[in-house]
């Protein structure tokens, strides 16, 4: 960082005629005097500094300025005192463009203005303080005859202040050549008051922000416009017919606004040169058509529109030769346009996202001898991919992925496209082996054969020969043998992808000479052996993932110092041993260790990495308690710690973990309650943990070294609708879900679960879980799975289930459950049969085949139960089966004498039986008489 000092070092330096101090920590007065030796500079920027004052140019004892032929002072982002103007007396008859910002200024109150009358010369007035609006009206009044104006802003405070005073004094500015204005939010009506400056040639409204329809009819009087720039607004509405009067524009840039119709009044600008259309609504043929007699035209860029093909057919020969030409997305193009074929001066072509047809278009690469960059991304071109080899071609960039082109890499491609520094033929259907000729290719930068159907081995030239490789990206093929030969040169690598292959043997030693790689992918092949420890000489590897492989031994002691790991995923391995006491660091955002053989207990140091977003430790043989101090991961998502044998209770410090969407502590031996603070929601808009400060890796741009967050393509299984899922990428931030089941829970399921928002899964199962079912279940509106089988639940299931449209699997199977099932209405008619209710004796009506004789009471509220028995019911039924008891034998003895005679005599011997008992047996001080 410099100081003031330096201007009194550049007096030899009399010849320089451009001079920039920015952000160099110049600091309160300077004194410009010491520039005087200085005497051709043209043009000094002091901008970004904390300058108070250029200070005095010239005393009584010292000669003029030497600074007699400065045009342009810049002076922007300062903290300027109101003395400024005053200061800028020995330039009034040169200085031409002044630049000031008021954002970072000191401009207080008023200004004199004598200070600035004798700027007679000034030309340019760029970043007028808009915030002031006293300074404000007063700049503007200072000089009339202005040519160019440039207003700017980085804040919002501006608004009102800008609106008020610019409408007031713009109409004076009638020898306005140049009108900017960016950032800045002015209403709509304001573009009538830019059309009554005849002598424009300049317009620039980008980014003010003022939405509503299109007042472009305003423009049309500018006929003198050459350059109109209003883009990044919210303009909707058409075109006018009246746009056709700006004949003499040649620069025109309406993007990123919501305009929409055909493209008719544009016809007749045949004097334009630019014309950026990109993200808007308009209809654009992908023909070009309108634009045939545009002789002039070099640039043409469409993105983001509707992209459509003519119905009548012609055979016209455009005038433009283009340089540069973007059409990508959105639309259906069908074959590539006829006018590529008269084209000879193509620099940069993109025809992305059109669904365009035919094959590769090899001869846009010979008619264009100076294409540099060509995308044809995402379309459905077809048939082999063809190169001409009668010379090398100067392409740099060559993007045709995501087509179904076929057949094999072009065996000479490296000898005819030296000059790439990108190649990306991923997501088609090219088979055979990777050409060796790749090696000649010294300039690639970035290389991408993903997802196709290419054989054999890595070619040593490749590993070899492309030193200035960054990013191999060969995933997803049926690529074999070992990673890399012993020759090796890729030093410079970024990003290494090889996933889903079949690459064999071990990791290679030699990676960690790339100290420069930030991302290793090398899952799902069949590589062996152990993590090598020089991996922790990489010092930047911010991403390190092999999952489903045949790696075996301990996690290396060394991943202790690879503080940067981000995403750690060695699932699906034969990994054992303990996690290290310092395993944990605060970059790590997901870390995937499942299906592995790790045991011990989880260490605390877990609870290091603040920023962790997924912890999956599932189906392992780790054991002890869950640490507490988990509670403290405030961004966690992703619990996974099913399928070990941890044990004690769930712990209430997962109270405070606001974020969780999922938690899968199934098939362990936990016990104790469930917290009935527990808070599982699922993803309801951004947040900090994947959107916000979410850094994709992309093969194409490699990680900045910094704090960020990282997406993972790591995988969750989850069990849900009784079966198991695998879940990765996006969809993770719509899976919600709580799974307790399989251990040793007890208590009641705490009613506060109806609070968990939008979750899709919730399994309790296979505990000891007692009470009855909250009621509260019914709020779960997008509950997909609910099981609450195997526990010791009573009470009836709240009929309000019914309301859980989104239900597609229920079990509450084996438990004490008694009354009727939910209606059979909805989804509860057809979806869920008796096996959802079996083992629950006192369960009846359908889908049960035992009836029930009465109608079942309504559920009581407050989650109170009468208990498994209904006895007022118990009551009428026992005096009723009293009464027909008697009755019963009644009848009998009265319609069969031998029957009631046998009765008589049973009586009779029962009554001697007794009497006998009493007289002869029983103590004579017991008797009553």
């Amino acid at each position: 960082m410099l100081n003031n000092s330096i201007l009194s070092r550049l007096g030899d330096f009399s010849s320089l005629k451009t001079l920039a101090f920015q952000n160099c920590g110049l600091k309160g007065t300077i004194h410009i005097q010491e520039l005087n030796n200085l005497i051709n500079l043209k043009e000094l920027d002091l901008s970004h500094n904390e300058i108070k004052s250029l200070g005095s140019f010239h005393d009584k004892n010292e000669r003029r300025s030497g600074l007699i032929n400065l045009e342009v002072l810049a002076l922007t982002f300062n903290i300027l005192n109101n003395s400024i103007l005053s200061s800028l007396g020995p330039f009034s008859k040169c200085l031409k463009h002044l630049n000031v910002n008021d954002d970072w200024c000191g401009l207080k109150g008023s200004i004199n203005v004598k200070d600035a009358r004798n700027l007679k010369n000034l030309k340019g007035y760029y970043a007028i303080p808009v915030s002031n609006r006293v300074l404000l009206q007063q700049s503007l009044n200072l000089f009339p005859s202005l040519k160019t104006l440039h207003f700017v802003s980085e804040t919002d405070t501006s608004s009102f202040n800008a609106s008020v005073a610019l409408t007031e004094e713009l109409r004076n500015f009638t020898n306005l050549e140049e009108f900017m204005v960016e950032n800045i939010l002015l209403p709509i009506n304001f573009i009538q008051d830019v059309g009554e400056l005849t002598s424009l040639r300049v317009l620039s409204l980008s980014s003010y922000t003022s939405g509503g329809s299109l007042p472009i009819q305003d423009i049309c009087q500018l006929t003198l416009l050459k350059k109109l720039d209003i883009r990044q607004n919210i303009l909707r509405g058409v075109l006018p017919d009246c746009f056709s009067n700006l004949k003499s524009l040649t620069y025109l840039d309406l993007s990123s606004n919501q305009i929409s119709g055909n493209l008719a009044p544009l016809q007749n600008l045949t004097s334009i040169e630019y014309i950026d259309l990109s993200n808007n609504q308009f209809q654009i043929p992908i023909s070009l058509k309108p634009f045939f007699n545009h002789s002039k035209l070099k640039y043409f860029h469409g993105d983001n529109n509707h992209i459509h093909v003519e119905t009548e057919l012609h055979s016209l020969t455009p005038r433009f030769q283009l340089k540069a030409i973007s059409l990508s997305c959105c639309g259906d193009a069908g074959p590539l346009p006829e006018f590529l074929f008269h084209q000879h001066e193509l620099q940069s072509v993109d025809l992305s996202n059109i669904n365009l047809t035919g094959e590769f278009p090899s001869w846009l690469l010979v008619n264009n001898a100076k294409l540099e960059t060509l995308f044809l991304i995402n379309n459905s071109l077809s048939g082999n991919f063809r190169l001409p080899f009668h010379s090398p071609v100067k392409l740099l960039e060559l993007d045709v992925s995501n087509n179904f082109i076929d057949g094999h890499i072009p065996v000479e491609i490296g000898l005819c496209l030296p000059s790439l520094r990108l190649l990306n033929i991923s997501i088609n259907s090219l088979d055979g082996s990777i050409p060796t000729s790749v090696g000649d290719m010294k300039l690639l930068r970035r290389l991408d054969l993903s997802r196709n159907r290419l054989s054999g081995i890595i070619p040593e030239t490749l590993a070899m020969g492309c030193t200035s490789l960054e990013f191999l990206v060969l995933s997803n093929n049926r690529l074999q043998g070992q990673i890399f030969s012993a020759n090796f040169n890729l030093t410079k690598l970024n990003g290494l992808y090889l996933a889903g292959n079949n690459f064999t043997g071990s990791i290679p030693n030699r990676l960690s000479n790339c100290t420069l790689l930030s991302k290793i992918d090398l899952g799902y092949n069949h590589l062996s052996g152990r993590i090598p420890s020089t991996i922790a000489n990489i010092s930047y590897l911010q991403i390190f993932t092999i999952p489903n492989n045949h790696i075996e031994g301990p996690i290396p002691m060394e991943f202790c110092q690879q503080y940067h790991i981000g995403v750690l995923d060695l699932s699906m391995n034969n990994i054992s041993g303990t996690l290290a006491s310092c395993f944990g660091s605060e970059w790590n955002n997901h870390v995937h260790l499942s299906k592995n053989r790790l045991y011990g207990p989880i260490p605390r140091s877990i609870c290091n990495s603040t920023r962790l977003v997924t912890l999956d430790l599932s189906d392992n043989q780790l054991t002890g308690n869950i640490p507490d101090c988990i509670g403290k991961l405030s961004e966690l998502r992703f619990l996974v710690l099913k399928h070990n044998n941890l044990e004690g209770k769930i712990p209430n410090q997962f109270c405070r973990l606001d974020k969780l969407s999922l938690i899968d502590l199934s098939h362990n031996n936990l016990y104790g309650r469930i917290p009935n603070c527990l808070n599982v929601t699922a993803y309801e808009g951004e947040t900090t943990s994947d959107v916000k400060y979410e850094l994709t890796i992309s093969p194409y741009f490699p990680p900045a070294m910094a704090m960020v967050w990282y997406e993972t393509d790591g995988s969750i299984d989850l069990t849900t609708k009784n079966r198991s899922y695998s879940y990765k990428g996006r969809i993770l931030r719509y899976l919600s879900g709580l799974d307790l089941s399989s251990n040793k829970l007890t208590g009641e399921v705490p009613h506060e679960m109806g609070n968990f928002h939008n979750i899709v899964m919730l399994n309790l199962s296979h505990n000891s879980l007692s009470g009855s079912i909250p009621m509260s279940l019914s709020k779960l509106k997008e509950i997909e799975s609910l099981d609450l089988s195997y526990n010791n639940l009573s009470g009836s299931i709240p009929f309000q289930f019914v309301e859980l449209y989104s239900l597609a699997y229920f079990n509450v199977s084996y438990n004490n459950l008694s009354g009727r099932p939910p209606p059979r209405i909805a989804q509860f008619a057809t979806d869920f049969d008796e096996n959802s209710y079996w083992g629950n004796p006192l369960l009846c009506g359908e889908p049960l085949l035992k009836n029930c004789s009465t109608p079942p009471n309504p559920p009581v509220e407050n989650g109170e139960d009468v208990g498994l028995i209904d006895m007022k019911f118990f009551y009428v039924t026992f005096f009723v089966s009293y009464i027909m008891v008697l009755l019963t034998i009644v009848t009998v003895l009265y319609i069969n004498p031998h029957w009631r005679q046998a009765w008589f005599y049973l009586i009779e011997g029962g009554i001697n039986s007794c009497l006998f008992f009493v007289d002869n047996i029983l103590p004579k001080q017991l008797r009553l008489w």
